[in-house]
């Protein structure tokens, strides 16, 4: 690997990243106790998916929590409220563990930090909680057991083998993020030819075999209505959102998926949304998309028989399935969440496992401009890193200001404040509302 000394190492990155890290836990469960009870909440919605009328997809944690809330007699809506605090705590430990002990210059802390990230679900509550997060905590185990140093290296076929059938009963979108997996299987096992990438593809099979149950055999009208009355006699819960699209977003309806998502939106309305995407997509992955432009894959392995030496290349190869996302869903946030998240993951356990050499001589010369500008260069992290993210819906705009609005939002819930604005009729906060909101 190329010597790191054209770049500063930030030296206090864990305690910066663990503040940052518990402010985040501290909103979202805030947040998710504030909004578990409120009837329309669509973190909720998909969480109220249960096998009540027979074995469906993104059933299982929505049974689970079914029959705990009878066994205790709680209310479901605190359950889940548990549930969601619980794993996505779990999660930002993960998060701190996972990037505390890299030596971080001011590239990698771009990366990390880019608001379409860690920040993003509690910047939109919307989103907050979400099943993908199982996706990521699925995808953490993946890179742990992959690891150079690790004793448990040896239970990495059978983490694949048993745990990835339950995720995709969780939330079978993991599907199309297969390959970010395979490719960590890959590198781990320094795997060469055709024929060994074809044997460590089969540890897939059983997780293939219950996506594609699902689509084969959806949940039938008759068993949806059941599953909607168990909710409303066990609970008083109504199935709604995320519950009751289940009935009719199935591999047999994609016609009318796609009718319903584009056949009355006007053209010029989808080039828009297609517009503002990709800018967030640029915007949002340029860091990383600047490290891995720059890194190329150290040993020869499966890949480099594909030609996809370069990183960059590797990981927009990796994207492939993904598009299906933003053909068939209207969730073009979460997509490109989900998208940065797998992406950041798998770059950073090839920074770590030192799968990969990284050219920060050429990176460095690229970024001359900005050597002697330390002041300029955080006021620039601030903006990218504060100043924006992507809202849930693709027809949503471009938020702006989570490094005010999170804890404002947060503080608003815990002491029951009214809105206000600070300074609402300054010539800043009109030029602001009229030119940045």
């Amino acid at each position: 690997m190329i010597a790191k000394s054209q770049f500063k190492n930030f030296n206090n990155f864990n305690k910066y990243f663990f503040i940052y890290l518990s402010v985040l836990a501290f909103c979202g469960v805030v947040h998710l106790y504030t909004k578990h009870d409120i009837g329309n909440d669509s973190t909720i919605s998909e969480w109220l998916i249960n096998y009540q009328g027979g074995l469906t997809r993104r059933g299982f944690l929505g049974e689970i929590c079914f029959h705990i809330s009878r066994l205790f007699n709680i209310e479901l809506r605190f359950t889940i409220f548990l549930f969601q605090s619980t794993f996505f705590i779990f999660l930002l430990i993960l998060n701190f563990y996972f990037f505390k002990n890299i030596k971080h210059n001011i590239l990698t802390l771009f990366a990390v930090f880019t608001p379409i990230f860690i920040l993003y679900p509690v910047a939109e509550i919307e989103v907050l909680a979400r099943k993908e997060i199982f996706l990521y905590i699925y995808f953490l185990g993946i890179i742990h057991l992959c690891e150079t140093k690790n004793n448990y290296n040896k239970y990495l076929d059978k983490y694949v083998f048993f745990i990835t059938p339950v995720v995709c009963l969780i939330y079978e979108q993991v599907l199309l993020f297969f390959p970010f997996v395979v490719a960590c299987l890959v590198f781990h096992k320094k795997i060469k030819t055709f024929r060994s990438f074809f044997k460590t593809c089969l540890l897939f099979t059983p997780a293939l075999l219950v996506v594609l149950y699902f689509f084969i055999f959806p949940l039938s009208m008759e068993d949806h209505e059941i599953m909607k009355e168990s909710l409303m006699l066990n609970f008083n819960e109504r199935c709604y959102m995320s519950c009751e699209l289940l009935r009719i977003h199935d591999i047999h309806r994609m016609g009318f998926i796609l009718s319903s998502d584009y056949g009355s939106v006007p053209f010029n309305t989808t080039l828009v949304w297609i517009f503002r995407y990709l800018l967030i997509f640029l915007v949002g992955f340029f860091p990383i998309f600047f490290l891995s432009t720059y890194s190329k894959i150290k040993v020869d392995n499966f890949f480099s028989n594909l030609k996809l030496n370069n990183v960059f290349l590797l990981i927009l190869f990796l994207y492939l399935p993904v598009i299906i996302l933003f053909t068939f869903g209207t969730d073009w946030g979460r997509w490109i969440g989900m998208m940065i998240s797998f992406t950041t993951y798998f770059y950073f356990f090839l920074f770590k496992n030192n799968h990969i050499d990284i050219d920060f001589k050429t990176m460095s010369e690229k970024l001359i401009f900005f050597k002697s500008r330390k002041t300029f260069v955080v006021i620039i992290f601030i903006i990218f890193a504060f100043g924006w993210n992507q809202k849930t819906q693709r027809s949503g705009d471009i938020a702006t200001n989570p490094l005010w609005k999170v804890p404002y939002n947060t503080s608003k819930k815990i002491f029951g404040w009214d809105s206000f604005r600070l300074f609402e009729n300054s010539a800043f906060s009109i030029w602001h509302q009229k030119y940045v909101e």
